[in-house]
């Protein structure tokens, strides 16, 4: 089993925690975490483009001139796709992106994360997160005992309003609790905090 340390909030050493082996220190599988990332993006998008066909545009009823003498292309309505103002032929229509992974898969894929980054020691437990009053200022401290540079995410066990609204106006740097966790999240963010109750809550779902 991978051991890590446990820190405070002061990045001071307090302890050691065993992570549990089928969860924290799988073999990454990349292609399974890219497929992973592709279906989380996928649901994401919108999927409201549209465009009109020959029989959504206004105009038509009647033929613009009749068929021979004209010197024209012979043409049976200002509808068709090749006149200017015309449908569009094979254009885009609302539509969902989503598509899904069997359950077995996605929880892989987070286990793979997850793993991913406690192997590359980007992973930090903490023994407590919790802020009596949100302050951005005390977040700003807590990543700086860390040296974060970069982008960070942070898991609660359960939702602290707090936490995460100490964190919202830091760019780069996000708190969710574990219900909410998910691998772009976490392939997102350079450093990973997670609380010890929260190694708990995923231990006790992923296992």
């Amino acid at each position: 089993m991978p051991k890590v340390a446990v820190y405070d909030i002061e990045n001071q050493q307090v302890g050691d925690i065993e992570l549990n082996d089928n969860i924290f220190g799988v073999e990454v599988n990349g292609p399974l975490l890219h497929q992973a990332v592709v279906m989380q993006m996928a649901s994401r998008r919108l999927g409201t483009h549209s465009t009109k066909t020959r029989a959504m545009v206004r105009g038509g009823g009647r033929k613009p001139w009749r068929q021979k003498g004209t010197g024209h292309a012979r043409s049976g309505s200002n509808t068709s796709p090749v006149w200017v103002g015309g449908g569009v032929v094979f254009g885009p229509h609302p539509r969902s992106y989503a598509f899904s992974m069997p359950r077995k898969q996605r929880r892989l894929a987070l286990k793979c994360a997850l793993s991913d980054k406690v192997q590359s020691g980007n992973c930090f437990v903490l023994e407590r997160l919790d802020f009596q009053v949100p302050k951005t200022k005390d977040m700003v401290k807590m990543l700086d005992a860390f040296k974060v540079e970069k982008k960070a995410l942070i898991v609660t066990a359960e939702e602290a309003e707090n936490v995460e609204r100490s964190s919202r106006n830091i760019p780069g740097v996000k708190a969710i609790h574990t219900m909410g966790l998910n691998v772009v999240d976490i392939l997102h963010h350079d450093k990973l905090f997670i609380t010890k109750d929260a190694i708990s809550r995923i231990e006790e779902v992923l296992a």
